[in-house]
């Protein structure tokens, strides 16, 4: 009998393990998400995980799953620049109705300057019942240090980014990106 409850014990653990490790978003105390080791711990004393996270790689990765983007800074940081294709939801001034007849099923990635404001807005999308909403680890920030294409408000590309403030400037360390704030 002992053996049995051995090899149960061990099926299980299998099991808990496998879907610990598949799991497509990212959990407190998971591994390095961001490639500055600094920004990581800020970001994760920063955020809720009440909406699922995503790396930028992870989003990379899967751009097959069509995610709609919106970018939940206030319009000023989103005229600057902002992720090609996202849409200008706000934060301060949110309202849901900008997403009217958006399924509540589609793919949502919410990003802002760090995912501290995405956070909050994901979670209201929830509350009104999108089942399938994402927030991006690093966000926008993280997005622009590891390379990623940047469009100003008239869709050109550009290396300008609003980081909200000097003091929150630091955290874009890709030597490319023109600060402005």
């Amino acid at each position: 009998m002992v053996r049995s409850n051995s090899f149960k014990s061990q099926f299980v653990f299998s099991i808990i393990v496998f879907f610990i490790t598949s799991m497509p978003f990212a959990v407190p105390g998971m591994a390095q998400r961001v490639l500055n080791p600094e920004f990581d711990k800020k970001i994760d004393n920063l955020i809720s995980y009440r909406v699922p996270v995503l790396s930028v790689e992870q989003v990379i990765k899967d751009s097959t799953r069509g995610f709609l983007f919106l970018d939940a800074r206030e319009k000023d940081e989103f005229d600057v620049s902002h992720i090609p294709g996202a849409r200008h939801i706000g934060y301060d001034n949110f309202d849901i109705d900008i997403i009217n007849g958006v399924s509540r099923n589609t793919p949502i990635l919410v990003y802002c300057s760090i995912g501290y404001r995405s956070d909050k807005i994901g979670g209201k999308l929830k509350k009104a019942g999108f089942s399938n909403v994402y927030n991006l680890y690093g966000s926008i920030f993280e997005w622009a240090n590891q390379g990623h294409r940047l469009v100003d408000i008239g869709g050109q590309p550009t290396f300008k980014l609003h980081t909200y403030n000097k003091k929150w400037s630091k955290w874009v360390d890709n030597s490319r990106i023109e600060k402005v704030w």
